[in-house]
């Protein structure tokens, strides 16, 4: 019997986007390699383009138009993705439940739906009123409507649980390489040298504690520089006080999407600052733990629970300084941060853990006896609702899949 998995609610791969296409990347590929078949929707942004498949690296992808700009054109895409998907009788994986509605015919028609439920969107700070009443609604629709969820946290579990019943709910968290060396060329070019200065990745929004963070590192001098990557922009409020809060010892090298530069800037440097304060299984964090980062993390449950003992925890501003101070002055604590990062990361989140968890899920949906229909799945009144709720409620930065 043929084993196919369909993958959903990502702008697809290779992976240039965020967190969900890294980790379909990843498990697609792996699953490739055990012989699976994996089929990936993958977003063109091409208003012109029609729906048309092709393979790479064994990966089969179902590129698919989103015709129009924004949330509307983001919406549009999982509505074709989706009445694609239910042609057949494969099991299908949806990252994230940003369009979870729509999801009701694969429900309809009996087919396995796997969701990958993400953070509590509906609660970050980033959003309006009517955004988290939208994302609100599609989270209550993923827990109906999805065959079985995945949560990505022991405490995103807790929250699941309160909707659906425990038993309804896998916890498979988010993986990263293990980074055992990388090259200097990418340091040496934006005038860095390794071991010499530290790293902040996160976006730029309130909840990261960014501000806060560069406060307690320009509060005095270190010695080193403090690399933080994410774009700026003076026309937002938020970003303009970072921007001003910064010393001289702080480099913004703005959005940077090449994985190897990353993992060089991550693994040649002192220690990792991570100010998230909600969310479940951070990649930014996880991917510090697989380079043997040192972190500085936000105290709360959420990084407690991913970094464990590889992380100094702060509340505060005074938290920040006195972390940084322990990891700068005392030769004994960084190396020791190492070692728990790389432990935690080996005991937890490498990729090859995470696709033995997302196989053995899959296979217990796969249905006992396979068959491919051939029904043509017409825009319906209501997928026309939604489109026109989704495209009035939200705003372009709305995105499944994006992940923290």
């Amino acid at each position: 019997m043929e084993r196919t998995v369909r993958m959903l609610g990502t702008r697809g791969v290779p992976a240039a986007h965020g967190g969900f296409e890294t980790a379909v990347e990843n498990i697609g590929l792996r699953l490739v390699d055990r012989g699976w078949r994996v089929v990936v929707y993958c977003q063109d942004d091409d208003p012109a383009a029609v729906v048309r498949t092709d393979t790479w690296k064994g990966i089969e992808r179902v590129h698919v138009p989103s015709r129009y700009p924004g949330a509307k054109g983001t919406l549009w895409f999982d509505t074709l993705s989706v009445r694609h998907a239910a042609r057949y009788r494969d099991v299908c994986v949806t990252f994230g439940y940003n369009s979870a509605m729509l999801t009701a015919l694969l429900r309809a028609r009996g087919i396995p739906n796997l969701i990958n439920m993400d953070g509590i969107e509906w609660k970050r700070a980033r959003w309006t009123g009517s955004q988290k009443v939208f994302l609100y609604g599609q989270e209550r629709a993923a827990c109906h409507l999805g065959s079985h969820l995945i949560a990505d946290h022991p405490e995103i579990k807790r929250h699941l649980a309160t909707r659906v019943s425990e038993e309804k709910i896998k916890t498979i968290a988010y993986g990263a390489p293990t980074v055992v060396d990388a090259p200097v060329e990418p340091l040496l070019r934006r005038g860095l040298s390794p071991g010499d200065f530290l790293t902040l990745v996160a976006r730029p929004v309130p909840e990261n504690s960014i501000l806060e963070v560069l406060r307690a590192f320009s509060s005095r001098s270190w010695g080193r520089k403090l690399v933080v990557l994410g774009d700026y922009d003076r026309a937002d409020p938020y970003q303009r006080a970072v921007l001003d809060a910064a010393s001289d010892e702080v480099v913004f090298l703005g959005a940077i999407y090449d994985t190897d530069t990353v993992e060089a800037l991550r693994f040649h440097s002192v220690a990792y600052l991570h100010g998230h304060q909600v969310g479940g299984t951070n990649p930014s964090l996880v991917e510090a733990l697989g380079c043997g980062n040192p972190v500085i993390a936000h105290d709360n449950r959420y990084n407690r629970w991913v970094a464990g003992d590889a992380a100094l925890y702060f509340s505060d501003e005074n938290g920040v300084v006195a972390a940084l101070d322990r990891v700068l002055s005392d030769p004994a604590v960084a190396p020791r941060l190492a070692a728990e990062a790389r432990a935690r990361h080996a005991a937890e989140f490498t990729w090859e853990r995470i696709t033995d968890q997302y196989e053995t899920l899959i296979r217990a949906f796969m249905p006992a006896r396979r068959r491919r229909t051939v029904v043509a799945v017409r825009p319906s009144v209501a997928s026309g609702a939604v489109l026109r709720a989704r495209a009035t409620s939200t705003d372009g930065s709305i995105r499944a899949g994006s992940r923290r």
